[in-house]
């Protein structure tokens, strides 16, 4: 399944458990603009708010789907009041709101609009990473992740494209959002990135004392260098040629 997402190998309709949400998780395991919509969002929030956003977002605009043009055409402020309106579709919601438009508006100009073109005939993991990277919004790490999803549970498996998706692409991980199968993988997810955060904090504490130790050692080392250093006296020529040029005032 190169194209639509709609369908998968074998004829069957693609399932995915992210949003933990039926109609939600049914919006994405059919439409590639709700998975990349949902993908973007995953950002600084609980991964099943993320992915919930593209369906609460097409309920708002009175559909049953995203569209790429009328996101990209829909009037700035108004779409952003669509993001903000309560319960807020992110935790940062203005933001996500231009984002997503930029998303809609780059896929309108360099894909008329099909989110599915951007993986249908890629002829490469590679090729493909380097398009998803190419996205507003997308950075390296969540165009990996995206890769993952494709090949893992959406069928889109162009030659490499678990090498291209790197550590992300592992058979049997429990790394990312492509992992997600349902309640139980969700939460080993949750329990890898948590662990990871933990690390990373760690590692970043580790390094700051490192530094702090290295500045300290330097000072001292500066101190003692400064104490040993001997004062410079005056010679005695040099005494003398003072003498000869301050000659004693007359008594």
């Amino acid at each position: 399944m190169i194209g639509s997402m709609s369908k998968s190998d074998g004829g069957k309709d693609i399932t995915l458990r992210i949003a933990q949400q039926p109609e939600a998780d049914e919006l994405l395991g059919r439409s590639p603009l709700a998975a990349l919509v949902g993908m973007l969002l995953d950002q600084q929030v609980p991964m099943e708010w993320a992915f919930t956003g593209p369906y609460t977002l097409a309920q708002r605009m009175g559909s049953d789907d995203l569209d790429a043009g009328r996101i990209a055409a829909y009037d700035p402020d108004a779409f952003n009041e669509l993001f903000t309106t309560k319960p807020a579709l992110h935790r940062y919601p203005g933001s996500m709101a231009q984002r997503v438009q930029q998303l809609c508006q780059y896929l309108v100009a360099e894909y008329d609009g099909d989110a599915s073109a951007v993986w249908r005939d890629a002829g490469s993991g590679r090729e493909l990473l380097e398009r998803l990277n190419a996205l507003p919004g997308f950075g390296t790490q969540k165009a990996s992740i995206f890769l993952a999803l494709l090949g893992k549970q959406l069928g889109v498996r162009p030659t490499g494209w678990r090498e291209a998706a790197g550590p992300y692409g592992e058979d049997g991980a429990r790394r990312s959002v492509a992992d997600i199968t349902g309640p139980t993988s969700l939460s080993e997810v949750r329990a890898y990135k948590q662990e990871a955060k933990a690390a990373a904090k760690a590692a970043k504490t580790k390094k700051t004392a490192r530094t702090a130790r290295t500045a300290e050692s330097t000072a001292a080392t500066t101190s003692r260098t400064t104490r040993t250093t001997p004062t410079a006296r005056t010679t005695p020529s040099a005494r003398s040629t003072r003498s000869t040029r301050d000659p004693q005032p007359p008594g």
